[in-house]
């Protein structure tokens, strides 16, 4: 879509917009609202930072129960998460409630259209420039004295309507296409999960005679498999390591945790923190290609990933495994991909969470894990599996790939156009006329 400019511009003095239409003014965002402080101990609608989906400002309902007072607002109020500014969650109210923590509650005044206030804010040069006025290391929040003193173009109320209505039509055009190759890849992640749990527990052969395995969670397998427990195919370290500080012992290596291993299994070695221990520790902890690494603690009660299995390529360099991980290792190398995949099928994920404790952080009761049954074909068999497997599992990861980079570049137009008609480089009043008033 090409878009008309304004026919006249002046210089401005803002850091993100350099110039502006003739006509407009820049002013600082307290001018434009007013920041609310009063609390509240009603709970007619608790909002807290988990409610607002960042850099689209949409609301989320949770189930959370939310403790101590909170600032009252109104509809059309605005609410902007202070904590991490760049995680970019603004909230235009449309009921009235109460914001619980880190949140700058402002009142639009009268002379503006909300709805373009919270467009502005969510420009990613207005959210760079808040985060890059943070304070505090561990917990970075935006100050008001900061927020209030950022000037803002604001052209007449009627220009800024029409922005507002040019732009919730335009993103929710957009927004409607990332839906869709969102759940795209939903069904793509679900039809990766089914190719590899029906190939390890099927087979390839849909004429292949099967038989009861024994097995109430497995059902029939092909007649010429063995059922065998995980620990007679593997060898399984319980314990990982901790190490000390960098340089206070023999030698310093990666070490591999939780955060190793992506939700499709695919190990990464980026960010490994790095620790010291002895030659002795080395010995016993490190990992070979492949190993397979799988989590027996989320540390986490609201994300269950216990059981996420990892497989280690023989690309990696020299590291040891955490004590938040089982290190298996196949007894038959030639056995270690299939073994990867049987641990990662639906079938087998699903009795590891209910092998899980359920104490504050899910465990893996490691004894259930490792006498767990499996159905074992022929190694011969066990190759064209994988490879099978293998084949899928990169043409899903292509189309994976693709639908994100719609998104990636979806949500970038978004952003720009949004960027564009709030800083006047798009003139869109003759665009929107006749769309009614209604914001």
């Amino acid at each position: 879509m090409s878009l008309p400019r304004y026919p006249a511009y002046q210089n401005s003095k803002l850091e993100w917009a350099k110039t502006l239409p003739e006509h407009w003014a820049a002013k600082h965002l307290k001018r434009n609202v007013r920041l609310l402080t009063e609390k509240t101990d009603t709970r007619e609608c608790p909002v807290g930072l988990e409610n607002l989906e960042g850099w689209t400002g949409r609301f989320i309902q949770t189930e959370s129960d939310f403790q101590g007072e909170g600032v009252g607002f109104e509809a059309d109020d605005i609410l902007f998460g202070k904590l991490r500014p760049y995680l970019a969650k603004v909230w235009l109210a449309d009921r009235r409630g109460e914001a619980i923590g880190d949140f700058h509650v402002l009142r639009p005044s009268e002379c503006v259209i909300p709805r373009f206030i919270q467009y502005q804010l969510l420009t990613r040069e207005v959210v760079d420039l808040v985060d890059g006025s943070t304070y505090g290391a561990k917990m970075p929040r935006a100050s008001w004295g900061f927020l209030g003193c950022l000037e803002l173009p604001t052209p007449p109320a009627e220009e800024q309507l029409a922005i507002t209505n040019f732009l919730d039509r335009e993103t929710a055009k957009i927004d409607a296409l990332i839906a869709e190759q969102q759940r795209l890849i939903e069904l793509l992640q679900e039809k990766r999960q089914a190719v590899i749990s029906h190939a390890v527990t099927k087979g390839l052969n849909p004429n292949a005679p099967m038989k009861d395995s024994g097995v109430e969670w497995l059902g029939e397998v092909p007649e010429h498999w063995e059922i065998k427990p995980l620990k007679r195919l593997t060898k399984i370290d319980n314990s990982g390591c901790y190490g000390e500080e960098e340089g206070h012992s023999d030698i310093d290596l990666p070490v591999a945790t939780t955060a190793q291993i992506d939700p499709n299994g695919r190990f990464l070695v980026e960010k490994m923190s790095i620790r010291s221990f002895t030659l002795e520790e080395t010995a016993k902890y490190s990992c070979e290609a492949n190993d397979i690494l799988v989590v027996k603690s989320s540390g986490s009660a609201t994300n269950i990933i216990s059981g996420k299995a990892g497989l280690v390529d023989d690309e990696c360099e020299q590291f040891v495994f955490s004590n938040f991980l089982l290190r298996v290792k196949p007894l038959d190398e030639r056995s270690a991909k299939y073994i990867y995949y049987l641990l990662r099928s639906s079938l087998t994920r699903s009795r590891v969470e209910k092998m899980c404790s359920t104490t504050t952080y899910p465990n893996l009761q490691v004894g259930i894990y490792c006498s767990a049954h499996l159905p074992v074909p022929p190694l011969e068999e066990q190759r064209e599996i994988t490879r099978y497997i293998d084949t899928c599992l990169e043409g899903i990861d292509n189309l994976v790939e693709h639908a994100q980079t719609l998104i990636d570049l979806a949500r970038e137009r978004r952003s720009a156009l949004i960027s564009a008609a709030v800083t006047g480089q798009i003139d869109l009043r003759g665009l929107v006329e006749g769309e009614g008033s209604e914001q």
